[in-house]
């Protein structure tokens, strides 16, 4: 865990990352993964010999990918077209069959990666499918390692635990377990625009989904493991200011991060102005789940950036003026 020093310049607040990136197959999914395989086979529902099939925008795959190669299991990750190529490659690279389905289609298309996974998983003899989005212990994961963990570098001296939503995990797992040990303490979810959480955490309403080029966060339809219950409030951000807030923290605090831990900063931050009044400075932890070297191909591709609107000529640090 590290503080932010240059982005937070000005705010009454200071702002710890938790650089998840930094576990074995490079995001905050491997502890969820290992956590849900190693259950599984106490269970005795994934015996040796089986096949992991699973649904994941990515890191969750190259999770199962390591791990079903350290452990000697087949692996088969289904993924939906928009995301980088890196990640498919990474997955390949462990061993992993890769099946990618298209993104624009309602949860419940047999096209959709869900629904295709679960096919391949109920076809497959021997296999096991976590169903990260829906499986309990997904929140389990994170209730009994990434709470504690931040509690105890803390020092319990935290006043807003933030994170992004895609499964819930991260999120509702860490969440509980320090709000448990800090009742006070804010829990805050961050959602990319066309996600439908934050639609119907404010209003109890689903809003259509659409499209978004943030990997990793949100989702179009409510997962069983977004325990909405500790959520204080969500907050919403846009695909671009997403992305640039990434890069900002590459070239000014050194944190190769990937496309979603822009988006988790930047609502800290938003958090922290809206504390300049308060006399208290307050204490925010964020959870940086993936590295940048995922999306070299994309946020951290310049004329990627300019193609997708996100990146004109004048905001490119890198651009030499004629």
């Amino acid at each position: 865990m590290v503080q932010l020093n240059k982005i937070t310049k000005g705010l009454n607040a200071n702002i710890f990352a938790k650089l998840e990136f930094l576990n074995p197959s490079g995001s905050v999914k491997d502890r969820m993964a290992l956590f849900i395989i190693e259950d599984a086979e106490r269970k005795g529902l994934l015996k040796p010999g089986g096949t992991i099939v699973e649904n994941s925008s990515g890191n969750t795959g190259a999770a199962l990918a390591m791990i079903a190669a350290v452990k000697g299991y087949k692996c088969i990750i289904t993924m939906p077209d928009k995301m980088s190529e890196e990640k498919i490659n990474l997955m390949k690279a462990f061993g992993a069959e890769v099946v990618i389905t298209p993104t624009d289609v309602p949860h419940d298309s047999p096209e959709s990666y869900y629904s295709v996974a679960r096919k391949i998983a109920q076809e497959t003899p021997g296999s096991f499918y976590p169903d990260q989005y829906n499986n309990p212990r997904n929140i389990d994961a994170h209730y009994y390692s990434t709470g504690p963990e931040i509690w105890k570098q803390t020092g319990g001296k935290i006043d807003y635990f933030i994170a992004g939503i895609g499964t819930g995990g991260t999120l509702s797992g860490a969440g509980k377990f320090l709000k448990e040990q800090k009742p006070s303490l804010h829990i805050i979810a961050v959602d990319p625009e066309g996600s439908v959480f934050y639609n119907y955490f404010k209003t109890g309403q689903l809003c259509k989904p659409h499209v978004y080029k943030v990997e990793g966060i949100g989702e179009d339809y409510l997962v069983k493991a977004v325990d909405f219950s500790i959520i204080d409030n969500i907050v919403q951000v846009s695909e671009k200011e997403s992305f640039l807030m990434t890069r900002r923290l590459a070239r000014e605090e050194g944190i190769f991060a990937g496309g979603s831990s822009g988006s988790v900063v930047l609502a800290a931050i938003k958090v922290a102005e809206e504390q300049k009044k308060q006399k208290k400075q307050k204490d925010i932890v964020v959870v940086l789940p993936d590295s940048g070297t995922r999306y070299l191909s994309k946020l951290y591709n310049d004329n990627w950036m300019k193609t997708n609107g996100f990146l004109e000529y004048k905001e490119d640090m890198n651009e030499t003026k004629i």
